[in-house]
């Protein structure tokens, strides 16, 4: 008896073409799924966002200045001999007695050398357009008469962010009454616009988001000794402006309550800087790993850590050693000192980049394990912490602040008291 058998053949070719005409089908899918995608997020770019409301009860004004160091030369500038220089922005307690113009996010030239830098993707799609975000700062406002003098906090941000990323938390504190100053730098800050219009952007071997964590990479030295010294700049010319009597700023600025804080690298200089300099009350570590001396030596002045949630970095070998170095400092930091855990939050929770970048791409990547914290919610427990630091340590309120603070929110865990 036969028996019917179809071709080997003949099963392979119509296996492969089943196998065709579903990849094409799941191609067309993931095709239709990445153009609806990109086109959400070029929706999302043109779309215009107002930043979160200050909490304080003072309108908020925003000057900036330009300032050349011409005791230190500009050692990673391509031209020999030019001096260092820092872009410098001032949030303050102002006067909204009268209408005033609201302050452009970041200048157009600074729009357009950032763009120019940032490849199509992120500056098409990924990121919002800077032109449409809204802030809360008013331009040319006078200081608020109501007090004589306000305590000032110096403001340091990440390796690749500039100091407007932080707005939010800026013009929260100033609001409460304190003058907030930060600084971009040429060659060291990832892009910056001089007055006179020429770009200077960070080359790729000075970026020490290269590092990866790595605490002996001698790029962090460099750089932390930079920083480091461009903020002691900034403090001596703080205090030039305030001795001016001619200068809006004049005699306003209390530099005996001086405090600093900072994201990510910038937060190691929060800790160095005041851990060198005298004239530095308080500071505060926003999930930065901290470098230089203060490892060894400790600080002895109050101090805050407040990350962002590592638990998922916990059998990560490399995370080990600076969680450990995050708690010796901690541990040994004087009355004062808090060491917070925002749960859910990721790196970029501190920043206005946690609503400036895409939504819909944040929330994929919440779908993946990146953080699981609204936006909103991340800065506004942010921003309460900053102020409520700075009030206790600088503005002499009351220490049970503190204490409430941490029994505020549900998303605070607290590390150490």
């Amino acid at each position: 008896m036969k028996t019917s058998r179809q071709p080997v053949s003949s099963v392979l070719r119509r296996t492969l073409t089943w196998l065709a005409k579903t990849a094409a089908a799941i191609a067309v899918v993931v095709i239709a799924f990445v153009a609806i995608l990109l086109f959400i997020m070029w929706r999302g770019h043109q779309t215009g966002i107002t930043l979160p409301t200050p909490t304080g009860p003072f309108a908020v004004g925003r000057a900036t200045y330009a300032w050349t160091n011409e005791a230190e030369t500009e050692e990673l500038a391509i031209s020999p001999g030019s001096k260092r220089q820092v872009l410098v922005w001032v949030w303050y307690p102002a006067t909204g007695s009268q209408p005033r113009v609201p302050t452009e996010y970041l200048p157009a030239r600074w729009r357009a050398a950032l763009a120019e830098r940032q490849g199509v993707f992120m500056r098409s799609f990924f990121k919002r357009d800077p032109a449409l975000v809204h802030t809360h700062s008013l331009s040319d406002a006078m200081v608020s008469p109501e007090q004589r003098t306000y305590p000032v906090v110096l403001l340091r941000a990440g390796g690749s962010a500039l100091t407007t990323d932080f707005t939010t938390l800026a013009e929260d504190l100033a609001s409460h009454g304190f003058f907030v100053v930060g600084f971009d730098a040429p060659y060291r800050s990832f892009v910056v616009v001089l007055p006179d219009g020429r770009v200077r952007a960070r080359s790729p071997s000075y970026n020490v988001e290269n590092a990866n964590g790595n605490l002996a990479d001698p790029i962090i030295s460099k750089l932390l000794a930079m920083w480091t010294s461009d903020t002691t700049f900034v403090v001596d010319q703080l205090q030039r402006l305030n001795d001016d009597s001619a200068e809006k700023f004049g005699g306003r600025m209390n530099l005996q309550r001086l405090g600093i804080f900072g994201h990510s690298f910038g937060g190691a200089t929060a800790l160095e800087f005041c851990h060198q300099d005298s004239r530095c009350k308080a500071a505060l570590d926003i999930d930065g790993i901290p470098f230089g001396r203060v490892v060894p030596e400790g600080l002895s002045k109050p101090g805050m850590f407040l990350l962002s949630d590592h638990s998922g970095e916990m059998t990560d070998p490399a995370s080990r050693p600076v969680l450990a170095e995050i708690q010796s400092i901690y541990d040994r930091l004087p009355a004062g000192r808090l060491y917070l855990v925002i749960r859910r939050a990721n790196h970029f929770s501190f920043s206005d980049q946690i609503l400036l970048n895409s939504q819909a791409a944040m929330k994929l990547l919440r779908l993946v394990g990146f953080g699981g914290l609204d936006g909103r919610r991340g800065l506004a427990i942010s921003a309460d912490c900053v102020h409520t630091f700075f009030d206790v340590y600088l503005n002499g309120a009351p220490a049970a602040a503190i204490t409430r603070l941490t029994g505020k929110y549900e998303e605070i865990d607290v590390k150490g008291r």
